[in-house]
């Protein structure tokens, strides 16, 4: 019993290396979530929030925040001024993680990280969406394209300032780009609003 107590100890820990662990991924590897308590009291796992733990000393970078949120929410996918963050098309570290989730979808509850919501379908939703790992994590994110593509979309939300300088940057840093930024915006349902700007900046 104490042997088959260390196994399921060394699993857990084994995991919480890989990354950020969800309490309900314990389930897959029948090992009992009461695990997760006795490693947190004895310093071996840290809590960072509700049902989400990680190795102590895990290096935490500014996109920490998108690797915990992919684990609460699953199928949302970062968007918006965090895909601007992450792609490097912005210098502005955005206050709330933003995601995209279908119409559809309940709204998130989640206490931790503080989220921004828009909601989207059929290939406004679909399309451009990247898989990245971060910290052992695997991240939904709209592609450089499809997020100043999102910008100008949700314009109301982020501000045309911020989509016009978006537009910017992806052209200096993403030269050849403009056909991947024509079927994003297609996507969107906002080509017609783009295509001045684009033809100003090209």
């Amino acid at each position: 019993m104490q042997k088959d107590r260390r196994t399921k100890i060394e699993q857990l820990l084994a995991l919480a290396r890989l990354g950020l662990i969800r309490a309900r991924d314990l389930d897959t590897c029948k090992i009992p979530r009461a695990y997760l308590n006795r490693l947190v009291a004895t310093g071996q796992l840290e809590r960072v929030g509700r049902g989400l733990y990680r190795a102590p000393g895990s290096l935490v970078t500014e996109h920490t925040s998108l690797a915990e949120l992919s684990k609460r929410v699953p199928r949302s996918v970062v968007c918006l001024l965090s895909a601007l963050q992450f792609h490097g098309l912005t210098t502005e570290a955005p206050h709330q993680v933003w995601i995209a989730i279908d119409t559809h979808a309940r709204q998130p509850k989640i206490d931790y990280p503080p989220i921004r919501v828009v909601r989207a379908s059929g290939a406004a939703y679909r399309h451009g969406v990247e898989k990245k790992t971060i910290e052992g994590v695997s991240v939904k994110i709209t592609s450089p394209a499809k997020t100043v593509a999102d910008c100008f979309r949700y314009r109301r939300h982020v501000g045309l300032e911020v989509a016009l300088a978006a537009l910017r940057d992806y052209l200096r840093k993403h030269r050849g780009g403009m056909d991947a930024l024509t079927k994003a915006a297609k996507a969107d349902r906002i080509y017609a609003t783009m295509r001045p700007y684009l033809e100003a900046l090209t």
